[in-house]
C-alpha cells in the first residue's frame, strides 16, 4: 500500500526505518535505517520535496501514552472502484506451514550469542527461560555456527522484539542484533567483556563468567 502511495504522490519513500527524528531547522524527516547488509546505520533525508514517507520497522518504536488533550477529526470517505480491481486475480490461497518461534509475544528472552561456546551452552538457557517463563533467543553469530535454529534469531535478519525484559548471555551487541532489541524495556547484559556494544547500552551490566552466573541466578528464583 505504502510504496503505491508513495509512486500517486510523486516521492521518495525510505523503507524498514528504524529511527525517525525531525531536523528543527528546516523540517526534514530523518529516517535512519540499516544499509550494506547491516554494517552501517544511514539517515536519510528528502529536503526538496514534500510529502516525506517512511515506513517502520515491527516493534522498535514503542507507543505513545494516549493525549486526552488531543481531538481528531474522522473524515468518511466513499471508497470508489479502482482499475486495480480490474487488473488483480487472487490465485491460490494457502495457509503458511511456518513453524517460526514467536519471539514477538514473548515478554522476557533470554539470548544467547558467541560466548555460549556451542549448542550445549543453549540448553542451559533453556533451563533457565523455563525457570522464568520466557522464551531463548540467539545472534546471529550463533545460529550461524548451528547452535540454535534461525526461528530464535534477534536482529535485523531474524526477529525484531520488544519485551518487558530481554537478558543478553555472551553477546559482544552488533549493530545488526541491537537494532532488533533495543527498545526493549530492560535489557540485561551477561558477559567477561565489559566493553562490548551490548555491555554498554545495558541497563544492568554483568561483567563475568556467564556459565557461572546464570546457574547462580537459577539458584535465587526458587527463592523470589
Amino acid at each position: 500500500l505504502i510504496p503505491r502511495v508513495s509512486v500517486m504522490v510523486n516521492c521518495g519513500l525510505t523503507a524498514d526505518c528504524t529511527g525517525l527524528s525531525i531536523d528543527p531547522e528546516n523540517g526534514d524527516l530523518l529516517q535512519t535505517r540499516p544499509a550494506f547488509g547491516g554494517n552501517i546505520m544511514a539517515t536519510i533525508r528528502c529536503s526538496n520535496h514534500r510529502p516525506q514517507m517512511a515506513t517502520v520497522r515491527p516493534r522498535v518504536m514503542k507507543a505513545p501514552e494516549p493525549d486526552a488533550n488531543r481531538k481528531g477529526r474522522i473524515i468518511k470517505e466513499s471508497i470508489l472502484d479502482t482499475d486495480l480491481d480490474k487488473i488483480k486475480k487472487i490465485i491460490e490461497i494457502f495457509h503458511s506451514k511456518d513453524t517460526a518461534v514467536n519471539l514477538a509475544d514473548a515478554r522476557i528472552i533470554i539470548s544467547g550469542g558467541r560466548g555460549m561456546k556451542g549448542p550445549e551452552g543453549f540448553q542451559l538457557l533453556k533451563q533457565f527461560a523455563a525457570m522464568v517463563g520466557g522464551a531463548v533467543g540467539a545472534s546471529r553469530a550463533a545460529v550461524d555456527a548451528g547452535w540454535i535454529p534461525y526461528t530464535h534469531q534477534v536482529g535485523q535478519t531474524g526477529q525484531t522484539v520488544q519485551t518487558t525484559l530481554y537478558i543478553a548471555c555472551g553477546i559482544s551487541g552488533q549493530i545488526q542484533h541491537l537494532v532488533g532489541m533495543q527498545s526493549c524495556d530492560m535489557i540485561v547484559a551477561i558477559d567477561k567483556n565489559p566493553d562490548t556494544p551490548m555491555m554498554q547500552i545495558a541497563d544492568i551490566a554483568i561483567v563475568g563468567d556467564l556459565f557461572e552466573i546464570i546457574p547462580e541466578i537459577m539458584n535465587e528464583i526458587p527463592r523470589l
